[in-house]
């Protein structure tokens, strides 16, 4: 990226205090410790934490300018600092000013599951004819989507950009900044639930991706979704385009089989089929794959070509990776947990062979469903017949209690915390194990998958 400190400073109306309005900025980081010549900070003011006592130290470490809330006048300098009313916001504006720079597509990814997996494939297709950028990691908040804009670079002819939301109005305001020309919504969940009280209400936020669209856009939904497939007679200004295993979508995936050495559909679109292989296994993987077929088609490019790409996709860190040590087999699905991404993942752990021990921790921002949620959870494990179900943390014992409930026979252990159900599963665990890890980020499940490589 580039820019000159004199359009950062009319982008987010902002004032220079000090420093030359011609330096130019070549990068953007919130993060003191990630600094290098030509790097504009953004100091945020956290709950805990004030950015802005950093800022001696990144000029140390050789920024080009700083924003700051803390400051109204500063004595001559050549430093730059530049003055705003708050900065998260001005870093949303100067995002919004650069965005304004590229008119390539730029697909939004939202949803309530699989939001990471599928803009990974989504990306992963669209490289394999054109030079596609794509959010790191999961930089999709008020403040890693900026971020993630500013890695436009002019070589790029499409993006691929993670949207995510907890709060009503965070989901327009990101369409605001990013504008997305096209849009994925992969499911209607109960993520977030706490914070805004209904898939109904969580349904009419995340369609707030749509926001600028025009009319050459394209909304992609997932048919199996009884929220989105409720969609098709509505939205009457907007195009949309169904994948899923429903007959009536656009992009229909059939013959679908699935298990640890990957998976194999065929898919029906356009008017013929295509046979189609994914090196992942489970069911919310084809529907994954299904969602980047249709973007590419959607855009002109060749199918055979891109699902030829996703014969080689390998899913991010601690999303459903495959492991094994000493003869067990681990799949790591420790980055975060909710509803219908644990009953996807007991789906996918019953698909292996083994002996199957699910060690399921808290699901947390669940509000009043929480109790429900977790019981339902504990029925679900039971109904795979699971042979070990472990539970950790509070809220984790109506896992069990659900499990039991529906399956009086049905193995189950609780414990405190990750570190005693380790103990525990190091005499438990045999040759020919197979062992799911999941919770929300904050119960730091992949410590037990850590213990095990």
């Amino acid at each position: 990226m580039k820019l000159t400190i004199a359009e950062i400073v009319r982008a987010c109306n902002g004032k220079l205090l000090s420093g030359d309005p011609q330096t130019e900025i070549t990068s953007v980081s919130t993060d003191s410790r990630k600094i290098s010549p030509g790097t504009l900070f953004v100091p945020i003011r956290g709950e805990r934490v004030d950015a802005h006592m950093y800022i001696p130290a990144v000029f140390a470490a050789g920024a080009a300018a700083t924003l700051t809330q803390n400051h109204t006048a500063v004595a001559d300098d050549e430093q730059a600092r530049i003055a705003v009313e708050s900065t998260e916001r001005a870093l949303q504006e100067i995002a919004s000013y650069y965005r304004e720079r590229f008119s390539i597509p730029i697909i939004g990814i939202t949803g309530s599951v699989g939001k990471t997996t599928t803009k990974e494939m989504v990306a992963l297709a669209l490289s394999s004819q054109w030079n596609t950028m794509k959010t790191s990691g999961n930089q999709n908040s008020q403040i890693g989507l900026p971020l993630t804009l500013f890695q436009l670079e002019h070589e790029h002819e499409a993006a691929v950009i993670e949207m995510g939301m907890s709060y009503p109005g965070e989901m327009a305001n990101l369409a605001k900044i990013a504008r997305p020309m096209h849009a994925v919504i992969t499911n209607i969940g109960l993520s977030h639930i706490e914070n805004l009280g209904s898939q109904e209400r969580i349904l009419a936020e995340k369609l707030h991706i749509t926001d600028a669209f025009t009319q050459d856009s394209i909304l992609y939904l997932n048919g199996d979704d009884v929220h989105l497939a409720a969609l098709r007679e509505q939205l009457p200004q907007v195009r949309k385009i169904y994948f899923g295993t429903q007959p009536w979508c656009d992009f229909c995936a059939r013959n679908i089989t699935t298990g640890e050495n990957g998976s194999s559909f065929t898919l029906y679109a356009c008017g013929t089929c295509y046979d189609v292989k994914l090196p992942v296994p489970g069911t919310h993987n084809v529907l994954n794959a299904l969602a980047a077929l249709a973007v590419v088609k959607g855009l002109g490019g060749s199918l055979h070509k891109a699902q030829e790409a996703l014969t080689h996709y390998q899913p991010p860190a601690m999303r459903q990776q495959i492991h094994r040590a000493n003869q067990i087999t681990i799949i790591d699905d420790s980055y975060n947990a909710s509803p219908d991404a644990m009953k996807s993942s007991l789906d996918l752990l019953a698909s292996f062979p083994g002996r199957h021990i699910a060690v399921l921790a808290d699901m947390l921002e669940l509000g009043a469903m929480e109790q429900q949620a977790h019981t339902e959870t504990g029925a679900y494990a039971a109904a795979k017949k699971i042979d070990l179900l472990i539970a950790i943390g509070p809220r984790a014992k109506a896992y069990a209690a659900g499990a039991k409930q529906a399956n009086p026979e049905q193995p189950v252990a609780h414990f405190e915390s990750n570190q005693e159900a380790c103990i525990f599963l190091r005499s438990f665990l045999t040759a020919g194990d197979v062992m799911l890890v999941k919770g929300s980020r904050a119960m730091k499940t992949d410590e037990i998958v850590k213990a095990f490589l």
